[in-house]
């Protein structure tokens, strides 16, 4: 019943022993009260930043959890753009419509890349990693149509690729894109290309989804690159780019899943159509591609 639902409903952080495979376990959880946590980027070391939606605020928020016991996870600091603490009395500065709220936030090269959906890029100096310091914002929705998910950091290069997630049927809401941003100075981040947008076919007509969705996102054990940016794109499927010219990326490989035989999303009006989502690629080039109603896609990429 709905009593008992609300019994088993919780939210924040869960940490797993997963050395032995089929026998996962958990070793701790840390409560996060509110609607819960959207995603997690951990490098492997002492600290975990989150992206959580607490309890009076408008939506999540960057939340840093210190795992130096790591039975014992602790929140040892909060950040959000302003006019998200509702409960302090802020008033939201997003304009109606639009959505501001922290999908994840990378590390890299002493920088945390905060991706906040409308609210666009937010750059955070890392030299005390327990307190992110705000250094400066990037905004370019609009005239764009925002939805900022992914901002990967390319430290050996001062680069980043930030990915705008296209949210909207039909190209109703226009071109998603996904953005190279020079981070020479992290107080000044400049755009000075784009990815550029398949043009093989007229993926706007398709029912589903077109535009960017996630990057692969270098994390420990994966392939690592700082030329080769490897892309979702919904109906579009995964798209592999060279970025060795930062001024003048090119794509050079692409995958387009079939249309999925039925339709497992319950959110309503839902097109049947691919929609792939996440990607992860280990270094002999193995990608595993999930879609959000064909399940999971393993590919190899040779070059």
């Amino acid at each position: 019943d709905s009593l008992t639902n609300r019994r088993k409903f919780r939210s924040g952080v869960s940490i797993h022993d997963i050395s032995k495979s089929g026998a996962f376990r958990e070793i701790a959880f840390l409560e996060i009260p509110g609607i819960g946590v959207n995603r997690i980027a951990w490098q492997g070391g002492r600290y975990a930043y989150v992206a959580a939606h607490f309890d009076g605020f408008t939506d999540t928020i960057l939340c840093t959890v210190d795992l130096n016991d790591i039975a014992k996870p602790t929140i040892v600091s909060r950040w959000w753009l302003p006019g998200m603490n509702r409960a302090a009395g802020e008033t939201p500065e997003n304009p109606k419509g639009t959505r501001f709220a922290l999908h994840h936030m990378l590390t890299g090269g002493g920088l945390g890349l905060g991706a906040w959906r409308d609210g666009g890029l937010a750059v955070h100096d890392l030299a005390d990693p327990a307190n992110p310091k705000f250094v400066s914002r990037l905004r370019w929705s609009p005239p764009f149509p925002g939805g900022t998910h992914t901002a990967l950091p390319l430290p050996g290069r001062k680069l980043a690729v930030v990915a705008d997630e296209a949210n909207a049927p039909k190209c109703a809401k226009g071109l998603f894109h996904s953005f190279v941003v020079d981070l020479r100075s992290p107080a000044n981040p400049v755009t000075i290309a784009t990815l550029p947008t398949p043009r093989d076919r007229d993926w706007c007509v398709s029912p589903g989804t077109f535009g960017p969705h996630n990057l692969h996102e270098n994390r420990p054990g994966s392939l690592q690159s700082e030329e080769l940016i490897f892309a979702t794109y919904n109906n579009a499927g995964v798209r592999v780019f060279d970025i060795k010219d930062q001024f003048a990326p090119r794509e050079i490989a692409s995958w387009v899943p079939p249309k999925p035989a039925r339709l497992i999303d319950p959110r309503p009006n839902v097109a049947l159509d691919a929609k792939t989502a996440d990607i992860y690629v280990l270094p002999d080039g193995t990608m595993f591609v999930s879609d959000w109603n064909a399940g999971l896609h393993v590919l190899e990429y040779k070059g």
